[in-house]
């Protein structure tokens, strides 16, 4: 199931359980703007490449619109359409006075050098620079963006606008940054498995936790559940899996991974397949990469008690049905 059919599949669950009138839910359904822009680029060797960027601006009811751009081979237009959406409802959720907006560039920013992103995220900017604003829709980072692409973006959006730092969040500290953001969806996680675990008279160190995905967020859920004495027993990225049934030494991985670039031929721990992280024995599953991971034919296999969503819509509605385990 795509991600746009699985997010309008929840949505219309949500809205018979609300008794929402049909108008309304047909209303919510459809995007304040979609906005479809195409990137042209010299690369570092001189020859010209295309990309197409998206930005969908979903619902400003409550405020200005609100979401990341990511940078990914596989974003298209229902992918942002249905992050764009399930920004609204998280805003909303949380009472906090935004709307939801999404956007993203299908690329592979690993294949890109420095100057090459930088020329990348300048020209979209130009495009879709007087249809952002500080009232009226904000970016923020996502997969494959940091704080290093929301500068780019604010130092662009300014040529037009005059110096504007609150156009984008997650930026650098020196640029108007908040203290804390780089680890803030991690350390949310952490709260949110806390807060899960107290429930059912459990804490994080007495458990053993599985995570895929060891970008930002990740990254951040284990180093915190480690320093809170769980056991992270196996972690993965694109680039490979390890998993040690002790506890992985998560402060080594990290350094491991930032010295070579990827989880393969870590010393602390057995390499496995990365997909066996989602099936693999553990007291709590962290999904904190793509969408769509946890679907109806690997669900029935996840041996994990409980499932931690730190990703956009991990779990699709037909993995939702099996009720094998706890979900926060």
């Amino acid at each position: 199931m795509n991600a746009l059919s699985a997010t309008n599949r929840n949505f219309r669950q949500a809205a018979r359980i609300l008794g929402l009138d049909s108008k309304i839910e047909k209303s919510l359904l459809i995007p304040f703007r979609e906005i479809k822009v195409e990137c042209t680029i010299p690369k570092d060797d001189g020859t010209l490449v295309s990309y197409v960027g998206f930005r969908v601006q979903h619902d400003n009811a409550r405020g200005p619109m609100k979401g990341g751009i990511r940078y990914h081979p596989e974003v298209d237009p229902d992918e942002v359409n249905a992050l764009a959406q399930l920004m609204t409802w998280k805003t909303a959720v949380a009472d906090i006075p935004y709307g939801g907006a999404k956007g993203g560039i299908g690329c592979n920013p690993k294949d890109l050098s420095k100057s090459e992103l930088e020329r990348l995220t300048r020209v979209f900017t130009q495009k879709i620079h007087d249809l952002i604003g500080i009232n009226t829709d904000v970016p923020a980072p996502d997969m494959g963006t940091n704080a290093q692409t929301m500068a780019w973006i604010l130092d662009e959006y300014s040529k037009f606008h005059g110096h504007s730092p609150a156009i984008v969040t997650g930026k650098p500290i020196d640029l108007g940054g908040s203290l804390g953001r780089e680890a803030a969806t991690g350390r949310g996680v952490v709260y949110a498995a806390e807060a899960l675990l107290a429930e059912h008279g459990k804490s994080i160190k007495d458990l053993t936790f599985s995570i895929q995905g060891f970008g930002n967020v990740g990254s951040w859920a284990a180093m915190l559940i480690h320093k809170k004495g769980g056991k992270v027993v196996a972690v993965s990225d694109i680039t490979g899996a390890v998993k040690n049934p002790n506890g992985l030494d998560i402060p080594a991985l990290l350094q491991h991974k930032e010295r070579t670039g990827t989880l393969t031929d870590f010393d602390g721990g057995d390499a496995m397949d990365s997909d066996e992280v989602l099936t693999h024995e553990c007291d709590v599953l962290i999904p904190c990469a793509l969408g769509g991971v946890l679907n109806r034919e690997n669900a029935g296999n996840v041996r994990a008690k409980y499932i931690i969503e730190a990703a956009n819509h991990p779990t699709d509605p037909e993995a939702d049905e099996v009720r094998s385990c706890s979900q926060v």
